[in-house]
Order: structure tokens, then C-alpha cells, then sequence
């Protein structure tokens, strides 16, 4: 007959990350500091980061060389690891989703504006989803355009019908 050994194990051990984990969570830390020193120096400046930290983004934008910019990215992965990093990822995806509105809108003006540029009725149709436009003054603009073309002239009139469409048509914000 044996001995039963009941085996000991240590709740410490269970409850740590494994060190494939930390070594995953520590890229992921590094790859946002990327990202963050990608964005623009008043950007930065909104996110409300530590001042170590926000100097090490600043001066990775002036970084070039390959290796110097490698620790610098190390750097400000340590520096992100003393700091909670789920507002920073939901303030860039805010970011991102309120950038990605804006240019769904502008295409959505060049799309009208292509439009009245190339089809007669496309005025009548634009009126019916913004009444409130002055057809008159679309109209004029679509002449000009028209007419700054046939003599080769600067297109005065077609950024003029870009900026009423953006007064015109309203960005939806979420």
C-alpha cells in the first residue's frame, strides 16, 4: 500500500497571468502607443495621458531612424503599462467612427454635386429631399460651371456649389 501525497499547490501561481499572457498584453500596450503617436500633438494633448508619457509621444513623431524609434515605441509601452488604457482605445474608436461619419458625408456631397453637374432632373429631385435650398442659386452655379469650362478658366463655381451643399445638407453626427 502507498502513501497518499496530497499535492500543494499555490493559489499565487493559479491566479498570475501566464507569462505568454503578459508578454501579449505588453505588444497590445505597445501597438496603442503607436497608434497614439501617430495622432497629432493636440490630440495627444486631449487624451489627458501622464507627462512622461505624453513627452515620450511627442518626441517618437520626431523620431526617424529605425532602431532610436524601436526603443522609444518600448518606452512608451512601459510608460502605457502604469496607466488604464480601456478610455484611451474607447477615445480613438470614437475618433475613428466620428472620422469615418465625416467622410461618409463628404462623399455624399460629391455625389449630389456630381450629380447636378451631369443630369438636368437631379435638381428637381435634390429640391425634393432639401426644400429649403435655393433651386435659382443651384442653378446659376450649374452655368457657371458649365461656362468656366468652355473657357478653360479656374473652377470658381464648382467649389462655390460644394460649399452651398455643405450648408445645405447637414452631417449627421452620432
Amino acid at each position: 500500500m502507498t502513501d497518499y501525497q496530497p499535492t500543494i499547490v499555490d493559489s499565487n501561481l493559479e491566479s498570475r497571468p501566464s507569462k505568454t499572457r503578459l508578454k501579449q498584453e505588453m505588444h497590445a500596450l505597445q501597438a496603442l502607443g503607436e497608434q497614439l503617436a501617430e495622432l497629432e500633438p493636440d490630440r495627444i494633448m486631449e487624451l489627458d495621458l501622464p507627462e512622461s508619457l505624453t513627452n515620450a509621444l511627442l518626441e517618437a513623431r520626431h523620431i526617424t531612424k529605425h532602431g532610436a524609434r524601436r526603443r522609444q515605441m518600448q518606452l512608451i509601452g512601459k510608460l502605457m503599462r502604469s496607466i488604464d488604457s480601456v478610455p484611451i482605445q474607447e477615445k480613438l474608436a470614437a475618433w475613428q467612427h466620428t472620422s469615418v461619419q465625416h467622410t461618409a458625408w463628404l462623399h455624399q456631397l460629391e455625389r449630389w454635386r456630381d450629380r447636378l453637374m451631369s443630369d438636368e432632373a437631379a435638381i428637381t429631385e435634390f429640391m425634393e429631399h432639401y426644400p429649403h435650398a435655393d433651386a435659382q442659386q443651384l442653378r446659376t452655379l450649374l452655368r457657371n460651371i458649365e461656362k468656366e469650362e468652355l473657357a478653360d478658366k479656374p473652377p470658381k463655381s464648382f467649389r462655390a456649389l460644394f460649399k452651398l451643399l455643405r450648408q445645405i445638407i447637414p452631417e449627421i453626427s452620432a
